[in-house]
């Protein structure tokens, strides 16, 4: 990434993931890439046909192992959406990867807030709170409908891959 501080080391970020695996009885390891912009747009213009950035996005595994080597699948996060959306609402960079990696644990655990009729916001709010996170991705998504986004970063970045 572009010398771009979330305040939030590869330790804390496999500490959080391991606590939103158990809170969501996700089996198996997730590997998470923090990029920027420039590369959720190509993922996201790839695998959805969406020609734009995007926040985060899950892709589960299709490969199911057993034990210590289960591996339940990746989670792609926008550093730069995410510096954005924490200024927007008041928090740090590094809450709002943990706020976007847990949508996005949700996703990997079956979850979907398109077609669940409010299955997935309910259960992301619940678990927001339990692990001590402001308001969830997609109780913010019904706020945000009601107002005009905000722009975008345009600065490229690109991360590492980790896995938890």
């Amino acid at each position: 990434m572009k010398n771009k501080n979330l305040g939030l080391s590869v330790a804390s970020l496999e500490r959080f993931i391991l606590r939103a695996r158990k809170a969501t009885r996700l089996l198996g390891k997730v590997n998470v890439l923090l990029t920027g912009n420039a590369e959720m747009r190509a993922l996201n213009r790839q695998f959805r046909r969406k020609d734009k950035p995007t926040d985060v996005l899950s892709f589960p595994t299709d490969l199911k192992r057993e034990g210590e080597h289960a591996f339940a699948g990746e989670i792609a996060v926008s550093a730069d959406i995410a510096f954005e959306n924490a200024r927007r609402f008041g928090h740090s960079p590094a809450v709002e990867v943990k706020i976007l990696a847990l949508h996005g644990i949700l996703h990997l655990a079956g979850f979907d807030h398109e077609s669940d009729n409010g299955q997935m916001a309910r259960k992301e709010s619940a678990l927001r709170r339990r692990l001590g996170l402001p308001s969830s991705l997609t109780e913010r998504g019904a706020s945000k409908r009601q107002r005009p986004a905000a722009p975008k970063p345009s600065f490229r970045s690109r991360g590492n891959r980790r896995t938890a």
